[in-house]
């Protein structure tokens, strides 16, 4: 086991989160506690949940606004896939929604801007992750021992700097997912070569004038001249919010949880 870490659970009723409507309030809540620092998380259980079975694991890191500490907000964009009924029925799993701080991010990104206020972005390779990265890298090792997982079919989504993060979480947990669907997100291209045990996914919108599609772009040639499995769908009149488009797509969980790990004989992760 993994050196111990200070571990605090809180759950609430789920008849208490009515939001975005009553079937949300099937996530969970949760909040991860680790040397001081906080990560709440909202985490979805199977209908007929048997803690003596095996599921897959489905992590989804949301965008920057919805950030915070709420443990609500997370759960704005693509939560309501999860629940509906006959995803529920035909792929069990556990899901979790982690919530990033406020004044923080997933992956270790920086803005860069001119003297017009055009905003620019750089990803730097390695180096110290965010804090929430961090927690988020325990909290998944964790989960690792609160639940049996199948190690073969652990994926991980997210969009924006969720997106980002996507990348960023593999990079740093090589050889733990068997798929990634990052959406309008972006990376160093650099990384490309480190991504080659996940099955990837990459969407993003041509008229996204946030994270500009190169972003992605640059991020699918590399992960193609690395041998890595990758597609990648460019939505033509998609701007930002090409979450929308990607969460419609009829085959998107089919795809996912078609994905297996082809080997995973090693339960020591990078940090």
């Amino acid at each position: 086991m993994r050196k111990a870490v200070l571990l605090l659970l809180f759950l609430i009723g789920s008849g208490s989160y009515q939001v975005f409507g009553q079937n949300l309030s099937l996530f969970q809540k949760f909040w991860f506690i680790q040397n001081g620092d906080t990560l709440p998380y909202r985490l979805l259980l199977p209908e007929n949940f048997d803690a003596s079975k095996k599921y897959p694991l489905v992590l989804f890191l949301h965008g920057s606004g919805e950030r915070g500490r709420d443990n609500e907000k997370q759960l704005t964009h693509g939560a309501k896939l999860f629940v509906q009924a006959a995803n529920r029925k035909n792929f069990p799993a556990i899901v979790v929604f982690p919530q990033c701080s406020e004044r923080s991010f997933w992956s270790n990104t920086q803005f860069l801007f001119n003297d017009k206020n055009e905003r620019s972005l750089y990803f730097v390779n390695g180096g110290e992750p965010s804090t929430p990265m961090k927690m988020l890298i325990s909290l998944v090792n964790n989960l690792f021992v609160q639940y049996k997982i199948k190690k073969d079919q652990v994926y991980v989504g997210g969009l924006s700097m969720g997106g980002m993060g996507t990348f960023e979480l593999v990079n740093r947990m090589p050889h733990t997912f068997a798929a990634a669907m990052p959406i309008c997100g972006g990376a160093n291209p650099s990384i490309a070569s480190n991504l080659k045990q996940t099955n990837w996914w990459v969407f993003h919108g041509a008229k996204d004038n946030v994270v500009p599609p190169a972003y992605s772009e640059n991020m699918v040639k590399a992960m193609k001249k690395n041998a890595v499995s990758v597609k990648f769908t460019l939505y033509p009149d998609a701007n930002h919010n090409s979450w929308d488009a990607a969460f419609s797509e009829p085959d998107l969980l089919r795809w996912l949880f078609s994905k297996r790990l082809l080997y995973n004989n090693s339960h020591e992760f990078n940090n």
